[in-house]
């Protein structure tokens, strides 16, 4: 089976943004549509990485999808995250895991994952932010940035001060996420974000794969154009 080269990451200002535009998948959302076909949809549209979130389903449902995107995202040579569980992450073979400030540490999922997994970290103010990269996240996941109903468990509206604060604060690359569509994906690049996390702005649209290109294109405008302190 074939699998995307991925890079070596360390907590260094030489890291290279891993991804444009992340999708965040939500039964919920999506129109009768199965995880993995949205993220099929998506990966097709353009975008690099697709986190699977199944915050209700068993394990066995969950890893099900799990094994479809990780197929889809093997085809596209894209990357493809698991949402908490680590052992769905490590059953499906995805590239990595992404928790939430009450998810295991982020050492213990190194240990079980291994050093070339990515794994991401949410947070929501600077504190938060170097405690992750100290303990060895390999990106932040930044948020809510707008007020969402996707994650009602998140800090809601933190702002785009808060991507310019933790810029400034770490050198690991920054996924925004919360609240995020096509009429201010550009701002939260500008304001220092690597990458952009969308939920209903894909999902939850009639064809994702037209949204998904339509935000990765307006990311890619904007990067000529982000302020130099903005960038790590």
């Amino acid at each position: 089976m074939f699998r995307p080269v991925l890079p070596v990451i360390y907590a260094s200002p030489v890291v290279p943004a891993m991804f444009d535009l992340y999708v965040v998948t939500d039964s919920d959302l999506s129109k009768g549509r199965s995880d993995a076909e949205i993220a099929r949809l998506a990966y097709e549209g353009g975008a690099d990485a697709v986190q699977l979130r199944m915050k209700h389903a068993d394990g066995k449902e969950m890893l099900e999808q799990a094994v479809a995107i990780r197929e889809a995202a093997d085809e596209m040579c894209r990357f493809f995250i698991v949402n908490d569980r680590v052992d769905i992450a490590m059953a499906s073979g995805a590239d990595g895991v992404h928790l939430g400030q009450s998810d295991i540490p982020v050492g213990t999922a190194r240990e079980l994952m291994g050093e070339s997994a990515i794994i991401g970290v949410s947070v929501d103010n600077v504190q938060q932010a170097v405690a992750a990269v100290e303990g060895g996240a390999d990106y932040l996941g930044v948020g809510a940035v707008f007020p969402t109903s996707t994650k009602p468990d998140a800090c809601q509206g933190v702002g785009l001060d808060a991507i310019f604060s933790i810029r400034q604060a770490v050198d690991v690359p920054i996924v925004a996420i919360g609240g995020i569509n096509r009429g201010n994906i550009q701002d939260v690049i500008r304001a220092g974000a690597d990458s952009a996390a969308v939920v209903s702005a894909v999902v939850a649209q009639e064809d994702p794969r037209a949204a998904a290109h339509e935000l990765r294109d307006l990311i890619l405008k904007v990067r000529p154009h982000i302020p130099p302190e903005n960038l790590r």
